[in-house]
């Protein structure tokens, strides 16, 4: 029996196909998910983050490729939009956010994007202000509005002035408002003009009869 058992083999050669995987030959160069995709968001992350979530029985990679791509398209525009905030308010501060904000920021000539840019560029964005009109963005503040009602009102001299320079050919406007008292009293002052015109009439008549 001892016999028998010496002549099988104790190990399998490199051609003999084991339980486990072969290796790969060394010395290969490695690429990542994100780089065979074209994308720069880790897609080994995402995916690893679709399956601790057990959002569905199974994930694929299709999964976490499309959903990378779709966060890595959303950054991109929070960030472009941020950015010409940021340009516009010509604010010049350092950028820690990721690398797509470093990428944009040097293509604007900008070194920091603030909370306050990226607030401004997601509200003023009728798309983006939908997705998140949930979310609050912490040290972002508000747009700034102010209420019609709380505005200066124009004063009497201000009205006066607009209505003299908006009068064509040099024609004189009236600038007092005309009221329902300023209409009667104009009635009025037409009616008894026009009755002491007929009194004289008559007066006139009468003594030429006469």
């Amino acid at each position: 029996m001892i016999t028998a058992l010496g002549h099988f083999p104790t190990h399998t050669t490199a051609g003999m196909s084991g339980r486990g995987k072969a290796r790969k030959p060394a010395g290969g160069k490695k690429h990542t998910k994100s780089a065979r995709a074209g994308l720069v968001m880790p897609v080994g992350r995402v995916h690893r983050y679709l399956k601790l979530g057990r959002y569905a029985r199974r994930t694929s990679t299709a999964a976490s490729v499309y959903l990378s791509a779709v966060i890595e398209y959303l950054v991109a525009e929070v960030n472009e939009l941020s950015g010409n905030a940021a340009k516009a308010n010509k604010r010049l501060v350092r950028v820690a956010l990721s690398l797509f904000i470093i990428l944009i920021s040097s293509f604007f000539k900008i070194k920091t994007i603030t909370p306050r840019h990226i607030m401004l560029g997601v509200r003023n964005d009728a798309e983006l202000n939908e997705l998140l009109k949930n979310v609050h963005i912490s040290h972002g503040g508000v747009l700034p509005c102010i209420h019609p009602s709380l505005l200066k009102r124009k004063s009497y001299s201000d009205s006066l002035m607009a209505t003299s320079h908006s009068g064509a050919g040099g024609a004189v406007i009236n600038p007092l408002p005309v009221t329902n008292a300023t209409a009667a009293s104009s009635a009025s002052a037409r009616v008894l003009t026009s009755a002491s015109t007929a009194a004289g009439t008559a007066s006139s008549g009468i003594a030429s009869s006469s």
